[in-house]
């Protein structure tokens, strides 16, 4: 139901989830207190909407999410993108999209073809080469990508439409990244298009994905994900459920990942249910009520030492 990706000889000495912590350096203010390199030990759990629990296409893929996670000596890098489902209406499967977008940005992260503090330039590179792509590729995809400098302690992220991330410390988020959207559902995304069809299908640069920089600390817990899960978990739903991650394991941090995504899995088909999605359709004059089915892609990192 869960796939494991995890990189290097990690070990947190942070109590996690708003618990003492054992290690000064985890309690200050600021990610640089350790001169010790950092790394992220991250799971991942997803559900397509067809209901195949957690069953993982070639490229990492749940339904048409897609994510990875890619190591290189300067820096740990994850991402997630969610293929925009209506090109199935035209005979175009939305997963080859976000599918390849994902393993390119694999690619250039362990080829070393990137800068950590340019999240940006990862996508852009990715892009540029889905453009150039011998084989015609169409589609569409919102993109999230995290970087943590395994020197510097900081996190770099770009985030292009509504998939995202959340940093919770102390069992309170502290940073989180911002959506971005047209208007109601139509979150920026980047595009392919037949030649036909340029000008009309929507389509935005790179250059325009909501970027920040700031420090991380021993034990933070940075949770990515694309639309599927924050359409249907709120918040303090998200925070709870990382209570529940009481060490820094492998299996701790599977188990946690597992536990959300099931649980947004089974809000998304709850009728009743008033999701964040519901609660913003009806801001935005809808009368809608219950949960949104849709894929969904969880990685969930924990900040740790780093040891070749």
């Amino acid at each position: 139901m869960f796939s494991v990706l995890s990189y290097g000889r990690l070990v947190a000495r942070a109590v996690l989830g708003g618990l003492s912590q054992t290690d000064p350096r985890a309690g200050g203010g600021g990610g640089g207190g350790s001169g010790g390199d950092y790394g992220l030990v991250t799971a991942s759990c997803g559900f397509g909407k067809d209901f195949r629990k957690g069953l993982l296409k070639k490229g990492a893929c749940y339904g048409d999410d897609a994510c990875f996670v890619a190591r290189h000596r300067s820096a740990d890098v994850l991402g997630v993108a969610d293929g925009v489902g209506g090109w199935r209406d035209y005979g175009v499967d939305p997963s080859q999209f976000s599918g390849t977008l994902m393993r390119t940005c694999e690619r250039l992260v362990k080829e070393g073809r990137f800068v950590p503090s340019n999240p940006i330039g990862i996508l852009t590179t990715s892009y540029c080469e889905l453009l150039q792509n011998k084989v015609p590729l169409l589609g569409s995809s919102t993109a999230c990508i995290v970087v943590l400098d395994r020197t510097s302690h900081r996190l770099h992220t770009a985030n292009l439409g509504d998939s995202g991330f959340l940093v919770v410390r102390g069992g309170e988020v502290v940073h989180r990244s911002d959506e971005q959207q047209h208007y109601f559902n139509t979150p920026f995304q980047l595009s392919i298009a037949p030649p036909e069809a340029e000008g009309v299908v929507l389509s935005d640069s790179p250059d325009v994905a909501d970027s920040t920089s700031f420090d991380v600390q021993l034990g933070d817990i940075i949770l990515t994900a694309t639309d599927g899960l924050f359409d249907n978990m709120p918040d303090y739903m998200i925070l709870q459920e990382l209570k529940k991650l009481k060490n820094s394991n492998y299996e701790s941090i599977q188990q946690t990942a597992r536990s959300i995504a099931e649980q947004a899995h089974e809000l998304a088909y709850d009728p009743n249910y008033m999701s964040p999605f519901a609660q913003f359709a009806c801001d935005n004059g809808l009368n809608v009520r219950g949960g949104k089915p849709d894929d969904i892609t969880v990685l969930l990192s924990i900040v740790a030492e780093y040891t070749d």
